[in-house]
């Protein structure tokens, strides 16, 4: 049979989204998700009904070793600030701060988990200046090292397994979680920032709606069209690991399925892309972000293939807030709206 693992959910710097993300788990509920994946929810700050002095009493005993734990999971940054004191963020009910609590338990932690891109590289609370010093568990931004140090590792011999993404799928955390239970999750099943590969593995391009336009090259110029919003519009669904595309959030949605850019989010370093979130910078006219693994010439004389042989249908839907004008089996070309309401017998609306 398999271990039940604990899990102690601890928030750090951060705004509580990942949790809201979790309560969306698909199907049932969280609670219910998390006994499927043989795991046993030890405390979590907004699901749990202890509080006070019995929350600090688990804590007590989890620090001390009197009760196994499992697995730490941490939403949010780690807040160093001011001038590496901790003193921005203490732990309720004792007033040290909440770094140091943070330190003794992921030393008696059979895994430690870092729970969205705040966690595992600083994400967006360390932007900007940074004046509350956010890191994440064992990274700052691309750089190793943290809250938890470069060579931290839990009592399996584990580093911060780190489920990035601002926030993260419901998905991600319970099959982690899962796999983690029944001991089935190792160093090689990472990648190189420390996350699950089976996440990982997949860019968020994988599955997007919009592909066919990208085949073409044929683009989105502004919010709302239907083209691929890469040439124009700041997506990096093309570079960006997850698989946001193939596996759908609320039971139908991604960030590209409604209409905004991919921003990268399970990226380190993703909140300071260092030009707005929804433009696309270029030289020369080439996007300076091309897609993972493929060399710029290439690139560039794919895109004039791919654009001189765009069907008249892709070109003039690409930048419609709708399908204007539908497939067509019809090999004389693209049937157009006027066309198939005339086939149809009705009249199109006369202009005023």
């Amino acid at each position: 049979m398999t271990e039940r693992l604990s899990v102690l959910w601890l928030q750090s710097g951060g705004c509580g989204g990942c949790t809201m993300s979790l309560l969306c788990v698909q199907p049932g509920d969280v609670l219910a998700s998390l006994d499927d994946a043989h795991v046993e929810l030890a405390w979590h700050p907004s699901l749990s009904a202890i509080s006070g002095d019995e929350t600090q009493a688990l804590l007590d005993r989890f620090e001390s070793g009197t009760e196994p734990l499992g697995i730490l999971c941490i939403e949010g940054a780690i807040l160093r600030g001011p001038a590496g004191t901790g003193r921005f963020h203490r732990a309720s009910g004792t007033g040290e701060p909440m770094w140091e609590r943070v330190r003794r338990l992921a030393a008696r932690a059979e895994y430690c988990v870092a729970v969205g891109s705040c966690s595992a590289y600083g994400g967006m609370t360390a932007a900007g200046s940074n004046p509350a010093e956010a890191c994440g568990l064992q990274y700052e931004g691309r750089r190793r090292g943290g809250a938890l140090g470069s060579d931290y590792t839990s009592r399996r011999g584990m580093p911060v397994i780190n489920i990035a993404g601002c926030p993260i799928h419901p998905g991600w955390v319970v099959e982690t979680l899962g796999l983690l239970a029944c001991h089935r999750l190792r160093i090689a099943d990472l990648d190189l920032w420390q996350r699950p590969r089976f996440i990982a593995d997949h860019l968020v391009h994988h599955g997007c709606p919009r592909n066919e336009y990208y085949e073409y090259k044929a683009s989105a110029r502004e919010p709302g069209q239907l083209g691929c919003l890469m040439e124009h519009l700041g997506c990096l669904g093309t570079q960006a690991h997850g698989d946001c595309n193939l596996r759908s959030w609320n039971g139908e949605g991604s960030c590209t399925r409604g209409g905004y850019a991919c921003i990268n989010c399970t990226d380190p370093e993703f909140e300071e892309p260092r030009h707005p979130f929804l433009e696309t910078p270029k030289i020369a006219g080439i996007p300076i972000g091309l897609p993972t693994d493929m060399p710029k010439a290439w690139f560039v004389a794919l895109s004039s293939l791919a654009k001189a042989a765009t069907p008249d249908r892709v070109r003039r839907n690409a930048q419609a807030p709708r399908i204007i004008v539908a497939p067509t089996d019809d090999p004389r070309g693209a049937r157009t709206e006027g066309a198939a309401a005339k086939r149809s017998g009705r009249r199109r609306p006369r202009k005023v």
